[in-house]
């Protein structure tokens, strides 16, 4: 007899670029029926003990979680990670570091944003976000307040504000892939490939070259440690949850399912 679950491994909290707090995440999947959740904040931690607690109190099986920004070659990708120690030293150092890091990579930005006519600060954005962290979708959403553009969307739109030149070469260095696999794999959790779809270096999809590139890529990350494919995300066209499917069986790699919930 087969068990259904009902899950979802891939949950932003406010302790990111996310709207809710990991409690209100937790009691809207509990009165939702799910089984299974992990909350998966960007390089960062912070909100993953409050979840557990929240779990624990409502009978709800809650998976520490993390989604990692990494680069491998030519390639930039998120790594997830799941079921690690949140106390491991190693792990917490390195988040550290990446959040000194990405506060340095908000200052440049802001100033580009002020030479194109869009006025704020830092600290503003800092103010704005319920725990201070600072993503494009939170700067979108003060932009939005400011009246500067209509909705969060306009922000991203091709060509524009993000999707700029100016902008889009201020970068922050991302952590190597294979760093960030073996992090997790030291803190005793499993590294999955999180929507392998929105990787944009592997040649155009559909092609024979596409899937070439991508059964190389995780061929290599496999000897690496990765643990799994999250092979059903909202951007996946049916036909590419089926092509990663097969993909995570020819390497024997977990299945895992995400619906990138910000709120």
């Amino acid at each position: 007899m087969s068990i259904d679950y009902k899950v979802d491994y891939h949950i932003h909290s406010y302790y990111s670029d996310g709207t809710m707090s990991p409690v209100e995440l937790v009691r809207k999947y509990h009165d939702d029926e799910y089984n299974i959740i992990s909350i998966t904040d960007h390089d960062g931690i912070d909100g993953v003990k409050e979840a557990l607690t929240a779990g624990e109190a409502l009978l709800m099986q809650v998976v520490t979680g993390v989604e990692f920004s990494t680069e491998y070659k030519n390639h930039e990708m998120h790594i997830l990670g799941y079921k690690f120690d949140p106390d491991n030293r190693e792990l917490n150092e390195k988040l550290a570091d990446l959040k000194e890091e990405r506060r340095d990579r908000n200052r440049r930005l802001v100033k580009k944003l002020c030479e194109m006519g869009y006025e704020m600060t830092l600290e503003e954005l800092e103010k704005s976000s319920p725990k201070g962290y600072v993503g494009k979708p939170v700067i979108a959403r003060l932009m939005v307040e400011k009246g500067y553009i209509p909705d969060v969307a306009a922000a991203f739109e091709p060509g524009k504000i993000f999707e700029s030149d100016d902008v889009k070469a201020i970068k922050r260095k991302k952590m190597n892939t294979v760093e960030a696999i073996q992090l997790i794999s030291n803190a005793g959790g499993m590294a999955v490939l999180a929507h392998p779809g929105k990787i944009k270096s592997l040649g155009e999809k559909g092609t024979a070259e596409y899937r070439e590139n991508l059964d190389e890529l995780v061929r290599e990350l496999k000897k690496a440690g990765l643990k799994g494919i999250e092979c059903f995300h909202p951007s996946h066209s049916e036909e590419e949850r089926m092509d990663f499917v097969n993909l995570a069986g020819k390497y024997h790699l977990h299945i895992t399912e995400g619906s990138d919930y910000h709120g």
